[in-house]
């Protein structure tokens, strides 16, 4: 695996699922969580969470905050889990302009 951390920029049952495997691959996991999701349990499940601003699933459609959040965690890789950014050709193109994978 050429990557360590993990940022996983999505909620519920997706994010979970995809701390649990990166976790079966050592990978340091970091969630991120809208204001309203705080005691969500992708949050707690995570290595570290950091806080969006913003409530529901604009917060998790701000890609430039979510890159921001990102390096500040130094992560290395960003998984989009489905819907929200992962069909987000723009946000693809930010990631890969900010080396992260």
């Amino acid at each position: 695996m050429s990557f360590k951390r993990l940022l996983i920029a999505n909620r519920g049952e997706i994010a979970i699922r995809v701390i649990e495997a990166a976790s079966e691959l050592e990978l340091g996991t970091v969630a991120i969580f809208s204001e309203d999701d705080a005691r969500s349990l992708h949050v707690v499940r995570a290595d570290e969470a950091h806080q969006l601003r913003g409530v529901g699933a604009a917060a998790y459609l701000d890609s430039e905050q979510i890159l921001t959040l990102a390096g500040q965690a130094r992560c290395d890789a960003i998984h989009p889990g489905y819907g929200f950014l992962s069909e987000n050709a723009a946000f693809a193109q930010r990631c890969a302009e900010a080396g992260v994978r």
